[in-house]
């Protein structure tokens, strides 16, 4: 199938464009959220960049949809809309705001798009009414067992710190640093200890790193800090049990669901946090037997095969409809066929 859709969220279209399929991104001169298109991402030939005004709305087979203003501009440029005469599926990356658990989701009084969320937390927690609502979890290809912890100090990712403030823990970094030097890596990470009132020498702001860079840097760390309080999951986590490394999260969202408590601590209980932290910090063969098994857990639950079988499914379930200014029929004339059951081209 060719799919079309925006380069959103970096991680999740890391991991979706190595799928099987052609994928169509959007380019615009000045890049930004609506024209990034690879961003000199390394990325499969599959991936191509299109102009959206310029391209043949015959040659988009479906839509994945990731934010709710996509869908007018889907049909303002192809003349399609996504649902009624184009396959569409939205994905949702992330926990509701406001009014929780009240948050009713912008999909959720349609029943033309299907609504596929990233985390089992998020498909609870979201007021999905009467949209055909599903999980998709994550998957990260794996970048292999890197850890080494050869550093007796805590790792932690996280973008805009500052601004985020108690929603990524940010006031939980002193009682971390107090236990070992804190590691941080992420945007906007600058200032961070002047604003937290760490000891510079007890943080280290690393800022926003390459992927590869990231996964080696982070890996040398002793353990990994989660200290988020409401995020969808944070591909970071899954990176670092990747990578091997032993985890301390916060029980929130979908931690407890992602990580076993043989990978380390998963607790709401910050002082037992802390007290892990420490024991691992001091135990480099206790951290590394339980980096193993965080590893193991990630290629169980978050494997790049598992996730990309799971949206073959999802994209085989979408309905094809042959458009009527294709085929000179009248709306109601329009024939559905399953996608699994069109030759594709």
């Amino acid at each position: 199938m060719k799919i079309l859709l925006w380069h959103v969220h970096g991680s999740w279209t890391d991991a979706f464009v190595r799928g099987r399929h052609e994928f169509l991104l959007p380019v615009l001169p000045g890049g930004g959220p609506w024209g990034l298109g690879r961003a000199g991402r390394d990325w499969p030939a599959s991936v191509r960049e299109v102009d959206l005004a310029a391209l043949d709305p015959e040659e988009v087979d479906a839509v994945v949809l990731q934010r709710p203003e996509e869908i007018d501009e889907v049909a303002r440029l192809l003349g399609r809309r996504p649902g009624a005469d184009l396959p569409a599926v939205y994905v949702e990356h992330n926990t509701p705001k406001g009014d929780f658990p009240n948050t009713r989701h912008p999909l959720a009084d349609q029943r033309s798009i299907p609504l596929v969320h990233v985390t089992h937390f998020n498909r609870l927690a979201w007021d999905n009414g009467s949209a055909a609502a599903t999980v998709v979890e994550h998957g990260i290809p794996d970048p292999g067992q890197l850890y080494t912890g050869e550093l007796p100090e805590l790792g932690v990712v996280v973008n805009e710190p500052i601004r985020r403030g108690r929603v990524t823990g940010t006031d939980l970094l002193p009682a971390f640093a107090s236990v070992a030097p804190l590691q941080v890596f992420g945007m906007k990470t600058d200032g961070l200890a002047a604003a937290t009132g760490i000891a510079e020498s007890r943080l280290i702001p690393r800022g926003d790193l390459k992927t590869r860079e990231l996964h080696r840097e982070l890996a040398r760390c002793r353990v990994y800090i989660h200290p988020m309080r409401w995020t969808s999951l944070g591909l970071s986590l899954l990176e670092a049990m990747h990578l091997g490394m032993p985890v301390v999260a916060l029980a929130t969202t979908e931690a407890p669901r992602a990580v076993p408590p043989e990978a380390g601590a998963v607790s709401a209980d910050i002082d037992e946090l802390l007290r892990c932290a420490q024991r691992l910090v001091a135990n480099p063969e206790e951290a590394r037997r339980r980096g193993v098994a965080a590893r193991e857990a990630a290629l169980e639950r978050y494997g790049l095969g598992r996730f990309q079988d799971r949206w073959d499914e999802v994209l085989a379930d979408l309905v094809v409809i042959k458009s009527s200014h294709r085929h000179n029929e009248r709306p109601d004339e329009r024939i559905l066929v399953p996608a699994r059951e069109r030759k594709t081209p």
